[in-house]
């Protein structure tokens, strides 16, 4: 087999502007401010042999420009290199910027270019990234959160929620950690009548319950037959995690915000999670994904990808239990071509490796660029 070359890297720093500022609980109780905008890293690797591959990582609030500049360091150290030695890749990158840290921005900046690793191998074999990594499945249940912030009032949720459902959504988040929890109770009831019982329904505290609401709310919680409750506690409360998890019938499901595959093996290892949730742009790219993945399955956990459903969709496919995806439609001016819904399930485009290309108005909301050739 013929060796290949990295020739150039570009890196593009772009900021998404939304909407409507958005709130969840991390907001109603004073941590945070609502969200404006989220910031992308991107990557576009090139070998030598003309085949491109294309990936990103994410910010949202503070972070975008300290990975956009960690990624301007250590990407010189992949020009020369073949694309197709991955593993190896990940490592050589992660120990140009060891002294930072082997979690956290550090690797969430070489997570594009890994992402970009995976995207390129795929493309180079002619094949959707969930082919090349081995589907079981060529479509996942696929449910929406973004239409159920808690700025949003509940009238527009339930439209939210109703169109979602006609777009061929398979499951409604919204979520809860309102300082008044009468309000979180009014809003599941509404939500669930709704949408009727029996279909999918999750809600989503993002960490903002102690352990003595997060049981009380939990009970509370259990009439409306919730496919899961997601970060019911702080995200690092292992031990929490698991007691809750016994104590309910409702699955607990957590995992987004914790930022190595080492995190999550803890999460794991005390039983904190039914449902787990890892980030793979958050975690360090596909490469520390699939490590996870095989370890999550080892344990027989049900698997719900966070976010960048662009990415997820195709890990998601090729893991061995039924897994679900998060739909969130803010990423899609990003790019040229759309992702497709079919009875509750988004298929796996059939165009090869992840199936995307950048649209003219990533290209205007980009505020910082360089290109990496040696």
């Amino acid at each position: 087999m013929a060796v290949d070359r990295i020739t150039q890297v570009r890196l593009s720093s772009v900021r998404l502007p939304l909407s409507t500022p958005v709130s969840d609980a991390k907001v109603f109780t004073g941590r945070q401010k609502p969200m404006t905008e989220v910031a992308f890293l991107f990557a576009e690797i090139e070998a030598e042999s003309g085949h491109r591959g294309l990936g990103f990582g994410y910010s949202k609030r503070a972070g975008g420009p300290g990975q956009y500049a960690h990624a301007r360091e250590v990407a010189p150290e992949l020009i020369g290199d073949d694309p197709n030695d991955i593993g190896r890749l990940w490592d050589k990158l992660v120990w140009a910027g060891a002294s930072v840290g082997r979690s956290g921005l550090a690797t969430q900046a070489i997570a594009a270019l890994d992402i970009a690793l995976w995207d390129l191998k795929a493309t180079r074999a002619g094949l959707p990234l969930a082919k090349l990594l081995g589907a079981h499945r060529d479509s996942v249940r696929c449910y929406n959160t973004s239409g159920g912030f808690l700025h949003t009032p509940l009238a527009q949720v339930l439209d939210n929620a109703t169109a979602a459902r006609e777009r061929g959504i398979g499951g409604i988040k919204i979520k809860v950690g309102h300082p008044d929890s009468t309000v979180d109770l009014r809003r599941v009831s509404a939500v669930r009548e709704r949408l009727g019982d029996g279909f999918p329904l999750m809600v989503d505290a993002n960490q903002q319950w102690d352990r003595p609401t997060a049981r009380r709310l939990g009970r509370a919680l259990e009439a409306f037959d919730l496919t899961w409750i997601e970060e019911p506690l702080d995200a690092y409360d292992h031990a929490g995690h698991a007691a809750l998890a016994a104590a309910l019938d409702t699955p607990i499901a957590t995992g987004e915000m914790l930022a190595s595959v080492a995190e999550h093996a803890e999460l794991i290892r005390a039983g904190g999670a039914d449902i787990i949730q890892p980030d793979a742009p958050r975690i360090g790219g596909i490469t520390q994904f699939l490590k996870l993945a095989a370890l999550a399955e080892h344990h027989r956990l049900q698997l719900a990808p966070h976010f960048a459903m662009e990415i997820h969709l195709h890990l998601a496919a090729a893991y061995p239990l039924e897994p679900w995806l998060e739909h969130f439609d803010w990423l899609e001016p990003l790019f040229n071509e759309r992702l497709e819904l079919a009875d509750g399930r988004m298929l796996v485009p059939d165009r090869p490796g992840l199936g995307l290309t950048l649209s003219d108005q990533a290209a205007a909301w980009t505020v910082d660029s360089c290109v990496v050739t040696g």
